[in-house]
């Protein structure tokens, strides 16, 4: 049998690699150089600057040293951990730079528009600014007060036109900076400069979007008993920033109105007895400042969450009746007035539209609640002529019209039978 000759080698041959697989040598220093000399020629001119930022990309590789690039122009050279300029090589560092240069708030915008134009050119740098941003903002004692003031507000100016994302600012929260009140000054600052551009309701959008808004209180440092609302409020009032404070208020006020709507929506599962029911109600509503007319809503929704309704819907209405009619006392015990009544309505007519096959059921629901003194008549009147939901009205009102034509006749024969006992 016979063998398989070996195939020859090429000894002492060496393999040249393609000239797509060699791999540059990584030199963000080399890279650093290069920066600096084009920022030094530009100087003071902002144009020149962007003009060599622009003219640059065919010879620099800004995607690989995009987040070196977002240093320099920040810091003027490279940052080391903590936030030093890393000091090798003859020049390591340039004048022409944000922290240099802002030194008033015309001065950052100019700045911002130096970011914004390079951005613009190179899309695929936002998101390097964004990682880098991540890493600098660890950096804030490194800095001196004023480059962070300059920082804190180009911060503003980039979340005000969505340079760089709201979720970054979680990143201020680390023990360091929030135990001598670095990351709250800059929060602040930040804030104070964003609400200077587009308004308090832009900052609270931040707030919202940032993942901060259950963490606010974090900013302040635990010792001296900073962490209390009297100093939170005193300190945001101070920097006019009222919003945040309201912010603040209205979260704990929707948290209270959230334990209260859980604890509803348990007795109801547990099928407990309606006295109980509404006694936890109208303790609640002591506790936590819950005016009526949200706690009949509340009640509403947790009724209704409580079963597992029928598909089909004549077998649905019937299935609604017998359940609202077992509370319809606990309906009545918080529609008190008129306010109360109207939220209840147009509660139920968005609910009906919201949920279609409940659609026809809704006159049913209605009349229910009026036969058993939930809903008076004079709420529903006005309900239908103007103070109804938008919310599926062409049908609603078609449904209510008989109805409705029925209780103005009542009325009207109501106030003759007046006018004859006079």
């Amino acid at each position: 049998m016979s063998q398989k000759q070996p195939l020859p080698s090429l000894t002492g041959h060496r393999l040249k690699p393609r000239k797509r697989d060699e791999k540059k040598q990584y030199d963000p220093s080399g890279f650093r150089d290069s920066i600096l000399e084009g920022l030094n020629e530009a100087g003071q001119d902002l144009e020149a600057v962007s003009k060599f930022l622009d003219t640059s990309s065919s010879k620099l590789d800004y995607r690989r040293y995009g987040g070196n690039l977002v240093e320099i122009l920040i810091a003027g050279g490279l940052l080391a951990p903590g936030g030093s300029i890393v000091q090798d090589g003859q020049v390591n560092r340039t004048d022409t730079c944000l922290f240099v240069m802002a030194d008033s708030m015309e001065m950052v915008r100019a700045w911002e528009q130096v970011f914004t134009k390079l951005e613009r050119r190179f899309k695929f740098l936002e998101k390097m600014h964004e990682e880098e941003m991540n890493k600098i903002l660890v950096y804030l004692k490194g800095f001196t007060p004023q480059e962070r003031q300059c920082l804190a507000r180009i911060t503003a100016l980039w979340l005000a036109s969505g340079q760089v994302p709201p979720t970054i600012l979680p990143i201020l929260i680390n023990e360091r900076q929030v135990n001598d009140g670095t990351s709250l000054e800059f929060l602040l600052e930040t804030f104070s400069v964003l609400k200077q551009e587009k308004g308090g309701t832009a900052v609270i959008n931040v707030i919202k979007r940032s993942g901060i808004e259950a963490r606010l209180m974090d900013f302040f440092p635990l010792v001296n008993q900073q962490q209390t609302e009297e100093n939170f409020n005193k300190t945001f009032l101070a920097r006019d920033l009222p919003e945040v404070v309201s912010f603040r208020k209205n979260q704990a006020a929707q948290g209270e109105r959230n334990e209260l709507h859980r604890a509803v929506r348990d007795a109801i599962a547990e099928d407990r007895p309606v006295k109980e029911i509404i006694a936890e109600v109208k303790e609640g509503m002591s506790k936590n400042t819950v005016q009526e007319y949200d706690a009949v809503v509340m009640i509403w929704s947790c009724v209704m969450s409580a079963v597992e309704w029928n598909k089909k819907e004549d077998l649905l209405q019937d299935q609604a009746m017998r359940h609202l009619k077992k509370y319809v006392v606990l309906f009545a015990a918080f529609t008190k007035n008129t306010r109360s009544e109207l939220a209840l309505l147009n509660r139920i007519q968005e609910y009906c539209y919201d949920n279609m096959n409940f659609l026809k059921s809704f006159n049913k629901i209605v009349l229910l609640l009026y036969k058993t003194d939930v809903l008076c008549e004079e709420v529903i009147l006005k309900w239908y002529k103007d103070a109804h939901s938008s919310r599926g009205w062409s049908v609603f009102m078609d449904q209510m019209k008989k109805f409705v034509e029925w209780l103005e006749h009542a009325e009207e024969e109501s106030d003759e039978e007046d006018e004859d006992d006079e």
